[in-house]
């Protein structure tokens, strides 16, 4: 008699676990969402106080993408990885990314910063969203687009029709840095 109410207090235990265990990943997948887009909105804010021009190319553009990276350099050797989100301006779809980086050659620390990607052409926002992005170069900041003048200063062009600014804690970066760091659709979030 015994056992079969501690059975059946265990079977309706685990009845609820199950039943409830969705609704929690729901709500954490949710609050991760929620976490990630207050890192764009927070990083977007510190870009238009530093470059208030970027404000206007944003808005503008066909959408845009913000990443937050933590990274590291050991001797030869680093690496880092960080999550973020694109946001087509059209249609306000948001997609949830992550990136991954690593980084061969001479150095030691650990460096926070945020990457922001301007998509002039809906084309080049749908190839970085649909197909992710393998990126390996370095270059120095303050092109300009031609056409509007200062609205892409601080900013390099990473590809036909995309921008980049990349952010650090004393503000814009002067070197842009994206050496083999790759993007891509977090499945996770998506």
């Amino acid at each position: 008699m015994r056992m079969t109410l501690v059975a059946r207090g265990l079977a309706i235990l685990m009845l609820a676990m199950v039943l409830v265990a969705p609704v929690a990943a729901a709500a954490s997948i949710e609050e991760r969402r929620d976490e990630v887009r207050k890192m764009a909105d927070s990083t977007l804010n510190r870009l238009y106080k530093e470059k208030p021009s970027a404000q206007a190319a944003i808005e503008s553009a066909a959408g845009y993408a913000v990443f937050s990276n933590h990274g590291f350099k050991l001797f030869l050797f680093g690496g880092g990885g960080g999550k973020g989100m694109a946001v087509n301006n059209g249609s306000g779809e948001e997609v949830f990314m992550k990136m991954a980086e690593v980084d061969i050659g001479f150095g030691l620390g650990i460096k926070k910063f945020s990457v922001i990607f301007v998509f002039e052409t809906d084309k080049a926002f749908n190839s970085f969203v649909a197909d992710g992005w393998k990126f390996g170069g370095q270059t120095t900041a303050a092109a300009t687009d031609g056409v509007s003048g200062d609205s892409f200063q601080g900013a390099v062009v990473v590809g036909p029709g995309i921008w980049m600014y990349q952010m650090t804690d004393k503000g814009l970066a002067l070197e842009l840095t994206a050496k083999g760091t790759r993007y891509y659709k977090d499945s996770d979030l998506n």
